[in-house]
């Protein structure tokens, strides 16, 4: 039967930190975006943890207003981390009005770019103070694609990657977070919706698929599969011409 070992995997997820900083940016803070919710609250605590409080910076973007806006910077505040507001509402509405001139926008177009506006703008922060970029996707959202590709799917590394949303809520709960973050329904605080609403089932019935095999019903288990297999493309490097392999043989 699958355990799950918090404090050890809060210990080794803390020494990869560690042992990836050395690597790739000794010295170097931290960034990540800051949402409120469960993923980017465990990361920025796991950073701390990892690398210390004036290590790690967060970057809370909302749209014009954001009615939740207040968990981020409860988040900010519990951890003590140094943070900056930048509001994407007009580079976002600009945006869309210059490519809708040009074009008309889909509705897919349209939900993915402030995603990533969001992470062009954390990425501008990260190079301005010469910091490595947290991805903060879990293994659950992975699964089924729900994130954007080129917006909050990237990062220079990634703590939580390989650990589902149940696991994720767990650390946070051993890391002592405020209960409102951990416990908040997911969303993207785009839509309107939460995650599941957007997915058509809950992050229990995929984590228990996920790590211990227990099918959810028939029509939930084809709507995972079907997503799984439709957005594996978004886990994969890009494709490329193997033009020099040829030359090598």
């Amino acid at each position: 039967m699958y355990q799950f070992d918090v404090e050890q995997v809060i210990e080794d997820c803390c020494r990869w930190i560690q042992d990836w900083f050395a690597e790739n940016g000794d010295g170097c803070p931290a960034v990540l975006g800051i949402s409120g919710g469960k993923d980017s609250s465990v990361c920025a605590a796991l950073l701390v943890r990892a690398l210390g409080v004036h290590r790690v910076i967060g970057v809370l973007m909302p749209r014009g207003e954001q009615k939740d806006i207040a968990d981020s910077q409860l988040l900010c505040k519990h951890l003590g981390i140094l943070n900056v507001t930048v509001n994407i509402g007009e580079a976002t509405d600009a945006l869309e009005r210059a490519v809708g001139a040009a074009t008309p926008l889909s509705v897919q177009a349209t939900t993915n770019l402030p995603p990533r506006i969001r992470m062009a703008t954390v990425y501008a922060v990260s190079q301005s103070v010469g910091g490595r970029v947290a991805n903060t996707c879990n293994l659950s959202e992975d699964w089924v694609g729900y994130s954007t590709r080129w917006g909050d799917s990237v990062g220079d590394f990634s703590p939580l990657s390989q650990l589902t949303c149940t696991e994720v809520r767990a650390i946070g709960r051993a890391l002592g977070l405020p209960k409102q973050l951990i416990d908040k329904a997911p969303s993207d605080g785009l839509c309107g919706k939460t995650d599941e609403d957007n997915l058509g089932f809950t992050y229990a019935e995929l984590d228990a698929y996920i790590r211990e095999g227990i099918e959810p019903s028939e029509e939930v288990k084809a709507k995972i599969d079907r997503k799984h297999k439709q957005n594996l493309f978004k886990l994969k490097m890009m494709p490329s011409f193997p033009y020099g392999a040829s030359l090598i043989e």
